[in-house]
């Protein structure tokens, strides 16, 4: 198994949450910000699996380290293909803070009556340049909640109005492991755990 892994990315947030569903392992983890690595890379891919390849392959290039690459993104029945792989670049914008981005969706959905929503990860991993790429997916039911419902960590905003089919809480207000065992970047993370470990 290998012992060091890059979680490539330098959303706080999701790097917090696949970190703790990989907490128990022998590993150590880094971030880009913990390198040093300032660059970004285009998500060109018209896909969850192709952002997340193309993610993977430039940081693994130049961590030179096992490199696990991450793309997400929540599709909302009322707005047909406006969101998923857009979703940060979506409404406000990339540029907007978590907030003003909040704010703009909530002001959006607040016309729609459908307020169904699926969220999607997709998770890349490269052990080294010569590998191919594993691929590991979550998604998770639920519906959009008319204001703020719980504080949320920095770069994962939608968490705190999005609720779980079945569950009365929005994502950011489950503990950390309540969300990994239903969240759609806890199952990715998980499967990828169990790839990992077998």
């Amino acid at each position: 198994m290998i012992n060091k892994l890059l979680i490539a990315t330098h959303n706080y947030g999701k790097f917090k949450e696949i970190e703790s569903a990989l907490k128990d392992l022998p590993l150590k983890t880094y971030n880009l910000n913990d390198l040093k690595i300032k660059d970004d890379v285009l998500e060109t891919g018209q896909t969850y699996e192709e952002n997340a390849i193309i993610k993977a392959k430039f940081f693994q290039q130049i961590a030179q380290m096992p490199t696990l690459a991450d793309d997400s993104g929540i599709e909302i029945e009322a707005l047909k293909n406006e969101l998923g792989v857009k979703t940060r670049r979506w409404g406000a914008g990339e540029n907007a803070s978590d907030q003003e981005w909040l704010d703009y969706f909530l002001k959006r959905m607040s016309q729609e009556k459908n307020k169904k929503a699926c969220f999607f990860t997709t998770l890349a991993f490269l052990k080294d340049a010569n590998s191919k790429a594993q691929i590991f997916i979550g998604k998770c039911h639920g519906i959009i909640t008319a204001k703020i419902e719980a504080d949320y960590l920095p770069g994962i905003p939608l968490s705190a109005t999005f609720k779980p089919k079945g569950l009365d809480k929005v994502y950011s207000a489950l503990s950390p492991a309540e969300k990994n065992k239903i969240s759609h970047r806890g199952k990715a993370s998980y499967l990828f755990r169990d790839y990992l470990t077998n």
